[in-house]
């Protein structure tokens, strides 16, 4: 006698579940998925069910071992809730799926899995693999993300170097300007100064064609190591190779002759910067502003900084702070204190050591009751004096040497401690 389609319906029904049920067993009593789903096994019924989202997880990890057919973006979101320890087990088996080739975003996703716990040595592995994939195209994209992986977490700047080198002769890819701009930036950052002209010589090998930000970041090294004179060479530099200098270009010499102490010399550029049509910003005159207050020539950092309102360039925090820093620095502490008031009206706010500067000097010098004008503004701006402070007050104001206002003093400890 013939079936009828409800039994058929039926009996396929319970195949499908049972197919299922033993899939789930299966998962579930891997060790690896087990590790993965932050849980040890205990068993598969219902009355001991794991957990919805550990359930859930294990539940997408099923698909990696089922003959379903996978999308791309199904295996993108397995390998994003995964421990990233698990990856390179997992890996070796999604890639020897036939149903499923892996693209250039997964293997950009389980790389950065795998610099998440430093797993470098899978990295190195999966990078060398893909020299021997005849057809395997990777993007400059996928390589800068390699690069800061190697040099950001890892500090393996040789790699990186080597990298940015295989990446023509063994990925058929040509790195962008902004992927050799990155190397050469990390190399100045690390302070592998006699690496940088070399990689930047090697800049034709690679096909990069030198814009402004490569010749910044020379420069840069060059000043962070004293070399102020190749600084300038590669300045004029610039329209050799087309390019055009910005105001960080001459910030940046600007910056290096200060530290150095050729303040005046910091100056000289910034006539040139007119001539060429380039106008300094806040950081320029800041920049100026520190190299002459660490000079003791304060009363010149001021006229540079009405200077610079002047030439419709507003200060910053750092300008005042700047200057005040100088004033301090030379014991000009009722000028501090007028200069103080005039960056508050401002609306900028003073640093704590600016602070506990002004209040100590000011106790030295017996002026108590200008040191309570600024502690109570101390107060106000939430900063909150340590006992140091306190213990130089308290010395002053019970020495008899000079008058302080004590009316307030409750308060200002009380909010000390609130």
């Amino acid at each position: 006698m013939r079936n009828s389609s409800a039994e058929v319906v039926m009996v396929l029904f319970r195949c499908t579940l049972f197919y299922k049920i033993k899939l789930q067993k299966t998962v579930f009593q891997s060790p690896l998925l087990c590790s993965t789903i932050n849980r040890p096994f205990t068993c598969t019924n219902a009355s001991s069910s794991p957990s919805s989202g550990s359930y859930n997880r294990a539940d997408n990890l099923a698909k990696l071992y089922s003959k379903d057919w996978l999308s791309p973006n199904e295996v993108q979101e397995i390998f994003k809730a995964l421990d990233p320890n698990s990856v390179p087990a997992l890996l070796d088996h999604v890639s020897k799926r036939k149903d499923y080739k892996p693209n250039e975003a997964f293997y950009t996703l389980v790389i950065t899995k795998l610099g998440q716990v430093r797993n470098f040595d899978a990295i190195d592995d999966l990078l060398t693999k893909f020299k021997t994939q005849k057809n395997c195209r990777l993007s400059d994209d996928f390589f800068y993300n390699v690069l800061k992986i190697y040099g950001n977490v890892g500090g393996r700047i040789n790699r990186a170097i080597e990298t940015l080198y295989d990446m023509p002769k063994c990925y058929n890819c040509w790195p962008s300007v902004k992927t050799f701009n990155f190397v050469l930036n990390l190399l100045v950052s690390t302070k592998q100064f006699d690496i940088v002209h070399e990689v930047y010589l090697g800049a034709g090998k690679l096909g990069i064609e030198i814009d402004a930000c490569c010749l910044n970041i020379l420069i840069k090294g060059l000043c962070e190591c004293g070399h102020l004179d190749d600084a300038y060479y590669v300045l004029d530099e610039f329209p050799k190779q087309g390019c055009i200098p910005n105001v960080r270009t001459f910030s940046t010499i600007m910056h290096g002759l200060c530290e150095n102490g050729k303040v005046d010399k910091a100056f000289g550029l910034i006539e040139r910067m007119e001539n060429e049509d380039i106008y300094p910003d806040t950081i320029t005159y800041n920049t100026l502003i520190s190299g002459l207050q660490k000079q003791g020539r304060v009363e010149e950092a001021i006229e540079l900084l009405d200077r610079m309102r002047r030439k419709g360039c507003n200060p910053n925090s750092g300008s005042y702070q700047q200057v005040l820093y100088g004033l301090l620095r030379i014991e000009e502490f009722a000028l501090a204190k007028d200069f103080m008031n005039r960056m508050i009206s401002n609306g900028f706010r003073p640093s704590f050591v600016s602070y506990k500067m002004m209040i100590l000097g000011l106790c030295d010098g017996k002026k108590l009751e200008d040191a309570d004008w600024v502690l109570k503004h101390m107060v106000r701006h939430g900063f909150a004096p340590k006992m140091g402070m306190w213990r130089k007050i308290l010395e002053k104001m019970f020495s008899g040497n000079g008058s302080f206002d004590t009316t307030n003093i409750g308060e200002i400890i009380d909010k000390m401690f609130s």
